[in-house]
């Protein structure tokens, strides 16, 4: 007589259960109409800001139309910011200025010590008289700084990205965990993974959706900044931008680490408050500093050294040409290294509070518990 023996699938291994559990985190979320909505518009919003801000700053600087006779043709169409209007003679030229079609007129003036005349109709022209003033060449010694606007824009834009995806992600671990210790389906999930592997795969799987979001990002600007022609900023941008993305992608996972280190304290999402604020103002505080610091060189260098801040002010320092060589590397490391002890000691608090239920559990419990 034969007997059959029920056989239990066999306990996925850490690297197995990272990546199972990281596979899950990211098909819930491209699953959900609000994620792939929001990022949609995100993209669509970028793109549209650099097209429409290129065409309003155009329309700005359309040039200004003058009216020229034959005999002084040539002295206004070899200025750069004025249109030439041909116009048969003096009289048509005045005519033109009269009607308002142009704002100005150039004629020959034999009696002047430059051989031409202005004409306008209430007010001096003084965009036409800048243009037709002639200006030694200057010859720049050094490398020429970003204007204010400049380094604002491109503060802002670092500084945004890395804040917004840390805190969608971010806030997408804390909930999940809070959501899975609430309703209990962590005890299922902790049966056949380990605490750690689900801590790794959590931040892994939303580690690999916040640089998914932010390639793009990345890859829409570009397309953006080639159709408007501004290939000089495009090839500016490329170092910055490369270490961006490593800045980015050691200093998301310390703050998915803490992220999910904070929410496991608690088991309701009505308490996320309180742990979850400190993580938050962490979050955004290097895009304030760096929006209204941009200018200090003092405070952007500490800001490029220090681990939570370093992905937004070293890649800026380095668009701005203010940072060294070595400094990138130096602040990488530091980085790396703080991200690695943050995650021990996240792994810690994850694993003594997932299964505690009930009240708020203290950070100092989760550290001393055995």
């Amino acid at each position: 007589m034969s007997t059959t023996q029920s056989t239990r699938p066999p306990v996925p291994g850490t690297l197995q259960a990272t990546m199972l559990v990281a596979e899950r985190e990211i098909v819930t979320q491209i699953r959900t109409k609000s994620f792939l909505i929001s990022a949609a518009v995100l993209l669509i919003g970028v793109l549209a800001s650099i097209v429409i801000g290129s065409m309003l700053a155009g329309r700005e600087g359309d040039p200004t139309r003058v009216a020229v006779v034959p005999d002084v043709a040539s002295v206004v169409s070899e200025v750069e910011g004025l249109e030439a209007v041909p116009a048969s003679d003096d009289a048509t030229a005045r005519a033109l200025v009269e009607d308002g079609e142009v704002e100005a007129a150039v004629i020959p003036d034999s009696s002047g010590v430059l051989g031409i005349r202005v004409l306008a109709l209430d007010s001096p022209p003084e965009d036409v008289l800048a243009a037709l003033s002639a200006t030694p060449e200057v010859e720049l010694l050094g490398t020429e700084a970003p204007g204010f606007g400049l380094r604002f824009l491109i503060s802002l834009a670092f500084g945004l990205v890395f804040m917004m995806s840390a805190m969608t992600f971010g806030g997408t671990i804390a909930q999940n965990t809070v959501q899975e210790k609430q309703s209990r389906i962590v005890e299922i999930l902790l049966s056949s993974v380990s605490a750690r592997s689900l801590l790794a795969g959590k931040i892994l799987g939303n580690s690999v959706l916040a640089v998914a979001q932010t390639a793009a990002l990345a890859a829409v600007s570009v397309a953006g900044l080639m159709v408007i022609g501004q290939d000089e900023m495009l090839g500016a941008l490329g170092s910055p931008l490369v270490w961006f993305v490593l800045f980015f992608i050691v200093g998301f996972v310390l703050l998915a680490a803490i992220f999910a280190s904070s929410a496991s304290l608690v088991s309701r999402i009505e308490d996320t408050g309180p742990v979850l604020t400190p993580v938050m103002m962490l979050t955004m505080a290097p895009y304030f500093l760096v929006i209204f610091f941009n200018d200090n060189d003092t405070v952007m260098r500490v800001m490029s050294f220090f681990p939570v801040s370093a992905p937004v002010a070293m890649p800026v320092r380095l668009f701005l040409g203010e940072a060294a060589w070595w400094e990138p590397l130096v602040a990488l490391g530091i980085l790396g290294v703080t991200t690695a002890a943050v995650i021990a000691v996240g792994a810690k608090i994850y694993e003594r509070s997932l299964l505690r239920l009930g009240g708020r559990v203290k950070l100092r419990e989760a550290l001393r518990a055995g």
